[in-house]
């Protein structure tokens, strides 16, 4: 049988791709920078391979580094899995969860997850990580997350994909718009409108770029916000008009005066909100389970314009 690295031998590598110097990857691992330094060279030795460029000022990963790294933590991960099957069971839905979720989504949505989850698995540690779909999903294929909560997520042979709810979106108007008296705006009438949005790697910014394709809007990308907020306020004063998520729309629109929601004819107006967690995953009934509850969690929240779906 061939060379087989160690677990503690990948958890050196992880750590100094992490951190870009031995002694902060030393530290961070609790030994020696000599015991770190010396297993990692024999890693680097025994495969045959740079993993990283070492320099002055510290180490940067080569290219097999880089190609590398993502297996390194899914290997430690499966491990992981392996032990948390033998111990931990169903009971306490393996004693960590590792959750991604969509800063459009998220915040409106975990108040209603967390209580369910705190009544049934008292013991449970959930680690939320908040960031744009596009990240999330690179980081359940790495291992770095366990979970994630994303909209519009298509299965794959890696992922496993169960749709959560159906959440319509909103075009926001100015109140002093001329659009701001229709109750439906064709589509055509945006044309030459500004259209505001997210940065890329938000679904978000997708959306309102087929807006802009399909109605000849103006989608300029020096007018992306960095939050839901900002764009809430930057319709709110005329710089252009934005569409916005249901849930987002019931937890912070009861405070915006200045800004009237409307449908636009002949467009999509939903998007799917959806859970989803690797196919080759030990905990398979943990995750289905968050999934149950994330559908009861949809259910309580009783907003419109969000409704819970199934499969």
């Amino acid at each position: 049988m061939g060379y087989r690295p160690s677990a503690r031998q990948l958890e050196y590598f992880i750590a100094l791709a992490e951190e870009g110097h031995f002694g902060k990857a030393a530290k961070k691992c609790h030994v020696s920078q000599p015991t770190l330094s010396n297993q990692f060279k024999l890693l680097e030795d025994s495969l045959h391979t740079t993993l990283v460029e070492r320099g002055t000022t510290g180490v940067r990963l080569t290219a097999a580094g880089e190609r590398l790294l993502p297996l390194a933590r899914h290997a430690l991960e499966v491990l992981d899995d392996f032990v948390t099957a033998a111990e931990a069971g169903r009971e306490n839905l393996g004693g960590l969860i590792r959750l991604g979720v969509p800063s459009t989504f998220g915040p409106y949505f975990m108040p209603y997850l967390l209580p369910i989850l705190k009544s049934k698995y008292p013991e449970l540690e959930l680690y939320i990580r908040e960031d744009r779909p596009m990240v999330l999903e690179q980081q359940i294929l790495d291992g770095t997350l366990d979970c994630i909560i994303s909209p519009d997520l298509a299965g794959s042979e890696r992922l496993q994909v169960l749709k959560l709810c159906l959440e319509d979106l909103s075009l926001a108007v100015p109140r002093s718009h001329p659009l701001s008296g229709l109750d439906v705006i064709p589509v055509e009438l945006l044309k030459g409108e500004r259209l505001l949005t997210l940065s890329q790697g938000f679904r978000l910014h997708d959306d309102v770029q087929s807006l802009a394709r399909a109605s000849g809007a103006d989608f300029r990308q020096d007018y992306e916000g960095t939050s839901l907020d900002a764009l809430r306020q930057m319709v709110s004063i005329g710089m252009g008009l934005c569409l916005f998520p249901a849930a987002y729309i019931a937890s912070e629109f009861g405070k915006e005066p200045d800004i009237v929601l409307k449908q636009v004819a002949e467009m999509k107006t939903r998007r799917t909100i959806c859970i989803a967690w690797r196919r080759d995953s030990a905990r398979h009934d943990h995750f289905q389970t968050l999934y149950d509850l994330s559908l009861e969690a949809v259910e309580s929240m009783n907003v419109p314009g969000v409704e819970p779906t199934s499969g």
